[in-house]
């Protein structure tokens, strides 16, 4: 059975640091790019960092600088550090393969940012 877990998420002041995980299980982890999607109240879900399985990465510009993907593909899992916050990263954040979404979305982890 798929399942992609995501926690790390909180509530931070502006200018502040977060370090999102996601646990994938039942999916060919390795060999899937992957990605970060959030999602804000009244929007609709974007894809904000991206990462290949070895290791390129790409960055929405409104997070470029200052978000920064990782993966251990050996425990399934992937990482987003997210650094020098804004209160328009409050988000509901979720992770699925990318560009293409192939797996049901988990339950994501909100990021509350307070300014």
């Amino acid at each position: 059975q798929v399942q992609l877990v995501e926690s790390g998420g909180g509530l931070v002041q502006a200018g502040g640091s977060l370090r999102l995980s996601c646990a994938g299980s039942g999916i060919i982890f390795t060999f899937n790019t992957m990605g970060w999607y959030r999602q804000a109240p009244g929007k609709q879900r974007e894809l904000v960092a991206a990462i290949t399985s070895g290791g390129g990465t790409n960055y929405a510009w409104s997070v470029k600088g200052r978000f920064t993907a990782s993966r251990d593909n050996d425990q399934s899992t992937l990482y987003l550090q997210m650094n020098s916050l804004k209160p328009e990263d409050t988000a509901v954040y979720y992770c699925n393969t990318a560009p293409s979404t192939y797996y049901p979305w988990g339950q994501g982890t909100q990021v509350t940012v307070s300014s």
